[in-house]
């Protein structure tokens, strides 16, 4: 039996035979749903328990390792760290996306002490990127998260084919996604700090400087000053690279191995996100693990509504997309790793011939 569940037959992407308001409607039908449920309601009780939670957890922490001093085993509370920082940044997550309070500023400013002062992540570089990928996901040109980098999302517009050193890694890179991930903590913080630096306008600069800042020579100064610098440098190393992974583990299977969307196509808000989105099946501790993120399709369409109500509106948004003949993808984690890595693959084996893209033929034999 499959592991995948869906509800209905894919509907075409893009395929322009629906009128533009019956489009229009059907989305404004489920948002009028989801709204008399009750869920775009503000959960402050839900968000301040996990802010003093994660504060509490961080300066425990932090006391628990000056206390142990030298030794390995701080590598343990490296991985623990990693952990709990992965979980402040689900946290600023909401934020940014307007899921905590109803006021704009207020937001703005949790994002900045929770991403910038704790995290050591620049929120302004976050949201424009993430921004972008909410507005068209998994689209060519439009969706930063799959532009060709170390990793090759789609070979649909690569200039040349990958040879050498390079393409052989690529022609592999479902296998090393993983791996590589060890080193996404360290490059979410350089992006960021190069955002911030750099000349491109980035909205509050002098707050987020004086908060990465902060942070980031705070937690260096610590780090050195209680450890050897061998073990200064292990335990940095730990922490970053559990990061990334966790990091990466948890946005991997939201939109990796769904269907890529051409550069010039038409999509109605509602099948673009539904159609481009995985969720993920899990009781209260993957939605715990994952900051809610499993359920990805409720996510994009409703992305101001808070996490906790995110399980509560699954059954609307899944029953309505059956009724109109919408693609609804949920299956396991594990399965979505498996998915994701031998999507990969395919693509890192295509970028030897840009022109032959099975994520492109795809796309035009479900049109």
């Amino acid at each position: 039996m499959s592991d995948t569940r869906t509800t209905t037959t894919p509907t075409p992407v893009g395929d322009g035979t629906r009128p533009l308001d019956r489009q229009v409607s059907e989305y404004t039908d489920l948002a009028q749903a989801v709204r008399a449920a009750g869920l775009l309601e503000r959960r402050l009780g839900y968000y301040w328990s996990w802010f003093v939670g994660l504060t509490a957890g961080l300066v425990g922490l932090a006391v628990l390792f000056v206390v142990m001093g030298p030794t390995w085993w701080q590598l343990g509370i490296a991985a623990v760290l990693a952990v709990l920082l992965g979980q402040v940044m689900f946290l600023g997550h909401d934020a940014a996306h307007r899921q905590i309070f109803a006021s704009g500023r207020w937001n703005d400013w949790s994002s900045l002490v929770i991403a910038n002062l704790y995290a050591g992540m620049s929120y302004g570089w976050w949201q424009h990127k993430h921004s972008r990928h909410h507005a068209k996901p998994n689209q060519v040109g439009a969706d930063p998260d799959i532009d060709p980098d170390v990793i090759v999302f789609h070979t649909t517009e690569l200039e040349r084919p990958r040879t050498g050193v390079r393409g052989w890694l690529t022609q592999r890179q479902g296998w090393l996604f993983f791996p590589l991930l060890l080193l996404e903590g360290l490059n979410l913080h350089v992006s960021g700090v190069k955002t911030i630096f750099g000349r491109g306008p980035v909205k509050r600069r002098p707050v987020e400087i004086a908060f990465i800042t902060l942070r980031l020579g705070g937690y260096l100064a610590l780090v050195f000053w209680v450890l050897p610098v061998g073990m200064a440098f292990a335990f940095l190393g730990v922490q970053l690279g559990i990061f990334g992974v966790y990091m990466g583990a948890v946005f991997a299977p939201n939109h990796k191995g769904m269907p890529i969307v051409p550069r010039d196509a038409r999509i109605d808000f509602l099948r673009r996100q539904v159609l481009m989105s995985r969720n993920i099946r899990g009781g209260r501790v993957t939605d715990v693990a994952m900051g809610g993120l499993n359920y990805q399709i409720e996510h994009h369409l409703f992305p101001s509504m808070p996490r906790p109500n995110l399980r509560r509106a699954q059954p609307i948004v899944r029953e309505f997309c059956a009724a109109h003949r919408v693609h609804y993808t949920e299956t396991s984690l594990a399965r979505s790793y498996a998915i994701v890595i031998r999507y990969l693959n395919a693509v890192g084996l295509a970028a030897r011939d840009p022109f032959q893209c099975p994520l492109a033929a795809e796309y035009r034999s479900a049109r």
